[in-house]
């Protein structure tokens, strides 16, 4: 898949996210909406009827009061009676409005009424006189004259100020009625929310598990690609790495056939010795391979024994020491450690010392200067081995023990191999209980640090 295919489902895979999260944001928007309406809507009706039980109330007791009097029952029973003209009547007396309003029976109305509208959260309320500019009732008591330095600047008096819940009190054909009822909900938003909220949590979790996988997909995607680009350039090394000894096999195969050849020992030994190095060669790389593939799947057996580690230090730098001469470079070795006796797999010690000097050679392009050095530290050992070279980036650090991951080298062609000596180094390392450290530098070379602990031993057998 190239870039602009995974560019292109990126961006309708953002779009597609982007659509859902807006058409939830609006159908929650919407719900929210419609809850506060009828939370609004069941309000006004509770405290309509309210003051229309205490208007209906207040009527009542007087025909009852009118009724206990002789003289006022004739007045009840004249055809021009009628309880709006006793209402009005009621409304012009100028009665304190606290003494129109039986308190008992007003907590009793609101909460039989939110009841009744399913409205379980906690309020307050309070009775507004108009005439007197104060509140006549809080909650559940009276507020009389000198209670009201007290109450004017509290919390409940500026949540009822406030508070758009608000419906008149014994309202008449006067402009303005003698008192307004009102309710403050201090959690409202709770009752708005509260058949919202498992929509919007759902809906917040199955998003975010939608994103995720998202993220994850496109990881998965960028991995993959990186990858395969990997394999590529892993199988066209390995081409080149088995084109060059297959073509001096074939070069020397016919040689040797051939009449002038066949005749002469001393040639035919000659071709026959470079046949076996270049199938040397070759096999060296199918063990490279192969012991990637063992590494991966657990398979990979060591043979730990007691290493003298100096011995494998000099026989590798004496192995890779004239490909460095070739290139006008030097080798510097310092063996400082006093103990380099260590538990672990000679053979592999070896190749992970010759990759690191090999790897060394090749990333120097100018007169290579090499250096090796072993110091104790604390529980172990540790072979430093730097270079001069052209240095890793701070992003290629991160990549470099990956399996086929190969350094750019810029202008530099020549640089061979398949992408696997640190990767393998990096298995090794860690199957010996070590650890692998690398510090670079761009255009001031590198240097790679192997630790191996004194005291790691296999207890029963040397395998692993």
């Amino acid at each position: 898949m190239n870039k602009k295919a995974i560019l292109a489902i990126i961006v309708l895979m953002s779009a597609a996210l982007v659509g859902i999260a807006l058409i939830q944001g609006y159908w929650i928007t919407r719900s929210v909406q419609l809850n506060q309406e009828k939370f609004d809507k069941d309000i006004f009706e509770a405290l309509n009827e309210v003051a229309e039980r205490i208007r209906r109330r207040e009527v009542n007791n007087a025909l009852e009061r009118f009724s206990q009097n002789k003289d006022d029952i004739d007045i009840i029973e004249r055809p021009t009676f009628s309880k709006t003209k006793l209402e009005n009547d009621i409304n012009r007396s100028n009665i304190p409005l606290a003494e129109r309003i039986d308190l008992p029976a007003l907590e009793a109305y609101l909460r039989q009424e939110m009841n009744n509208r399913g409205i379980k959260l906690e309020y307050n309320y309070g009775v507004y006189s108009q005439m007197s500019r104060s509140f006549v009732i809080l909650d559940d008591y009276f507020v009389f004259e000198e209670d009201l330095p007290d109450v004017v600047h509290t919390g409940i008096n500026k949540g009822l100020f406030d508070t758009p819940y608000r419906v008149e009190l014994f309202k008449d054909d006067r402009l303005v009625a003698p008192g307004i009822l009102m309710i403050y909900f201090p959690k409202v938003n709770r009752a708005v929310w509260e058949s919202v909220w498992q929509i919007l949590a759902g809906s917040f979790l199955f998003t975010a598990i939608i994103m995720f996988c998202f993220a994850y997909t496109i990881q998965v995607i960028f991995r993959q690609k990186k990858l395969s680009e990997m394999r590529t350039d892993f199988i066209n090394n390995m081409t080149h790495e088995f084109k060059t000894p297959i073509a001096t096999i074939s070069l020397a195969a016919d040689s040797i056939t051939t009449p002038m050849i066949s005749e002469n020992k001393e040639k035919v030994v000659r071709f026959a010795e470079i046949i076996k190095q270049e199938n040397k060669r070759m096999l060296s790389q199918v063990e490279k391979v192969l012991q990637i593939a063992q590494i991966e799947k657990d398979e990979l057996k060591l043979n730990y024994s007691d290493v003298i580690i100096h011995p494998l230090i000099i026989q590798a730098v004496e192995h890779i020491n004239l490909q460095v001469e070739r290139k006008d470079g030097k080798i510097i070795c310092e063996l400082n450690a006093q103990n380099d006796h260590i538990w672990g797999d000679p053979t592999h010690i070896s190749n992970m010392i010759h990759n690191l000097l090999d790897n060394a050679n090749k990333y120097s392009p100018e007169k290579p200067e090499i250096t090796v050095r072993t110091r104790n530290i604390s529980q172990g050992i540790e072979i430093e081995i730097s270079d001069k070279g052209i240095g890793i980036s701070k992003e290629q650090r991160k990549l470099i023990f990956d399996k086929f991951y190969r350094v750019h080298t810029g202008n530099l062609h020549d640089v061979k191999g398949f992408g696997l000596g640190l990767s393998y180094v990096k298995a090794m390392i860690t199957a010996h209980k070590g650890y692998v450290d690398v510090k670079s530098e761009i255009g001031k070379g590198s240097s790679f640090t192997l630790f191996f602990p004194f005291n790691y031993q296999l207890s029963g057998d040397n395998s692993a």
